[in-house]
């Protein structure tokens, strides 16, 4: 096989992934939240999850928990900092069911909205809903915002877990497509010199 068939078949294989495989403009990024990931880690037996979807300017989050020591109290997504470190509120989910020590939570949140931003959250990065917005989708994506459940016993936070992005299904195809098209032409480029 020449050179530049093997370079043909591989744009080939390429161009036949890529079309295969939409791409998504939603980003998902979820957690598991947990006593031990609080700053500083507390003694909770409660559990919990939290997804968080940013397609354009909307976030839709969901939140999972049981098992919290005492009812709950608030629950929010803190920026922007590394991991570990107790971190302002930036978006607090203010209609967040409270009394329980289990239960789901479902919500979307206009991102270009003033509201939707905590009032210190807002003014430390640039006091508009534009430069909040840059701030808390930079913060997400670059991996420095936790979500957390706060209840009565823990009002500091009794469960907490970093956000991180989840592959999309069609990134995880599309990576299997190119390593399994990398290996066909190795094996095709194996047998020709035999």
């Amino acid at each position: 096989m020449h050179v530049n068939s093997k370079a043909s078949l591989t744009a080939a294989v390429l161009a036949i992934v890529f079309a295969a495989v939409p791409m998504s403009a939603a980003t998902i990024f979820s957690t598991t939240l947990a006593g031990a990931n609080e700053t500083p880690p507390v003694t909770s037996a409660g559990t919990g999850s939290m997804t968080v979807t940013l397609s354009g300017d909307l976030l839709s989050v969901s939140v999972t928990f049981s098992g919290l020591t005492s009812p709950d109290v608030a629950s929010h997504i803190h920026c922007c900092g590394p991991v570990g470190i107790a971190e302002p509120i930036a978006v607090p989910f203010t209609t967040f069911p409270t009394g329980l020590t289990a239960g789901t939570f479902s919500s979307s949140y206009d991102l270009t909205e003033v509201g939707v931003y905590s009032a210190a959250f807002l003014t430390a990065n640039g006091g508009t809903a534009a430069s909040a917005e840059t701030a808390f989708i930079t913060g997400l994506n670059d991996g420095q915002t936790y979500g957390n459940v706060h209840s009565a016993n823990f009002p500091g936070g009794e469960i907490r877990g970093q956000l991180a992005a989840v592959p999309e299904p069609a990134s995880v195809f599309l990576a299997g497509g190119v390593l399994a098209a990398l290996a066909l032409l190795r094996r095709k480029t194996s047998t020709a010199r035999r």
